[in-house]
């Protein structure tokens, strides 16, 4: 295989990679569901969900912690995601 073509099939594929990114959405809760954040494969947060039950004026703090942990859980799931994606990828610019 010649460079060119190589070079040419991994722009490709990264376009490609790009596109999914986009498109992935996913989804991660903390406090048993109490707080949900959806969040895009490029980590962009597309919406948070708070349950009235959890909200309580004398106790931020619990909230805030909920929203962090539920923030962190689905970054971690993009990165997972990304990982599988990308690893899939190299296997076919690999030849296997």
């Amino acid at each position: 295989m010649n460079i060119q073509k190589m070079m040419a099939q991994a722009q490709a594929m990264q376009s490609k990679m790009q596109q999914e990114l986009e498109a992935l959405k996913v989804e991660a809760s903390s406090g048993g569901g109490m707080v949900t954040i959806a969040m895009s494969g490029t980590k962009e947060i597309l919406a948070v969900r708070i349950d009235p039950a959890c909200v309580d004026a004398k106790d931020v703090e619990t909230l805030q912690d909920l929203v962090l942990a539920a923030a962190r859980e689905a970054a971690r799931r993009v990165d997972e995601a990304v990982q599988q994606k990308t690893s899939s990828m190299l296997g076919i610019l690999g030849g296997r």
